[in-house]
């Protein structure tokens, strides 16, 4: 039964109303208040907080506010002070996380608090010191006109007028604090790619008056140990396999000693630096640093085995093949009271590839 077969004084009285609308303007016709069907319901009554009403309160935020940018700033300090103190190598027991490295430990978390102090600071100073009255604005086109223009920095104005960081100083002087010193945490990072070569890659545990140990046998070399032809590995006394900076020293120390006939030496400076013949040169390859253990005793030629950089040892140990860019490094020896080879110095050139700060 549809509502037309309804008797009219059985019909809700709304229903009987718009029945009667559609009557007196037509089938379907809507009247003139129901042209806008979804209405503009306006914005809520505005209520004012406590910070709004009660400068006391406000101050409590503000000081509150600053005390966030003030822990973020200690915060990043601390950082930078575990990033210097903290050994690398140390752990710590956390629970429940177990034993992990206290520089990261450390480090996540000051530069955690850092962050979420000054994300948090700003929050608090948004939701309660900023101005929270809602403003509706009409859509505008897209292009930029005069007044629109205007209308953006006058609301620009307004809006910095109502942040009240010319007024409140206190919040504005720790915010700043707490920006300015976040960025050296990134700063501080940069530190952490790598160590800082300083001039180490231009010395070796050569030194003078040190002796050369045979690598194979770990004694000190007498010229009669090292036979015409013959190719020996040395390295510096005192430096031991089991020494935790081991590898790292040997890379830039390992000697490459061979004996040729001093009428065979056709470099002035080589044989000058040598000792009836023996010379020793760096075992480090110029070009990426593998180490050379190739010999030709007829020609005095060494090759490195990884890209075949070829040295002429009676000359120098000049390039005559391969990518290596420059001569191998010599070390001036001697013979010491003993009757011991012995260092004269140190390389004079640094040992192995070039690297960007080499002059």
């Amino acid at each position: 039964m549809s509502s037309q077969d309804i008797p009219e004084e059985n019909l809700p009285a709304e229903q009987s109303e718009q029945t009667a609308g559609h009557d007196e303007h037509g089938h379907g016709a809507l009247s003139p208040a129901d042209e806008h069907p979804f209405a503009d319901p306006g914005l809520p009554p505005h209520e004012h907080r406590i910070q709004d009403v009660d400068e006391r309160a406000a101050k409590r935020s503000e000081r509150s506010v600053a005390l966030m940018f003030t822990v973020s700033m200690l915060a990043t300090i601390a950082f930078i002070a575990a990033f210097v103190a903290i050994p690398v190598d140390k752990s710590v027991y956390i629970f429940p996380l177990g034993h992990i490295s206290a520089l990261n430990f450390a480090l996540g978390m000051t530069l955690g608090i850092a962050l979420f102090c000054i994300g948090a600071g700003a929050v608090h100073w948004a939701r309660t010191l900023m101005s929270d009255v809602e403003i509706a604005d009409e859509r505008h086109p897209i292009e930029a006109e005069p007044e629109v223009r205007e209308k953006v920095f006058a609301d620009f104005k307004q809006g910095a007028k109502e942040s009240a960081l010319g007024r409140r100083k206190l919040i504005r002087n720790t915010m700043f604090g707490a920006l300015t010193l976040v960025p050296l945490s990134g700063v501080v990072l940069l530190r952490d790619l790598g160590p800082l070569p300083e001039d180490k890659l231009r010395h070796t545990l050569w030194s003078k008056g040190k002796l050369l140990v045979n690598m194979n046998t770990n004694e000190p070399l007498r010229p009669s140990d090292v036979a015409v032809g013959s190719l020996t590995f040395a390295k510096p006394e005192g430096l031991e396999e089991h020494d935790h900076e081991f590898q790292n020293e040997i890379a830039k120390a390992a000697l490459m000693i061979v004996r040729i006939q001093p009428e065979n030496i056709k470099d002035k400076r080589e044989l000058e630096w040598s000792h009836e013949g023996i010379v020793a040169y760096s075992k480090i390859c110029t070009h990426v640093g593998c180490p050379i253990s190739l010999y030709e005793q007829q020609t005095h030629h060494v090759l490195c085995p990884c890209h075949q950089s070829t040295f002429d040892l009676s000359d120098g140990a000049r390039v005559i093949f391969g990518p290596a860019g420059h001569a191998l490094p010599q070390l001036r020896i001697g013979v010491n009271d003993e009757g011991y080879l012995e260092a004269r110095g140190d390389f004079e050139e640094p040992v192995g590839p070039a690297f960007w700060e080499r002059g």
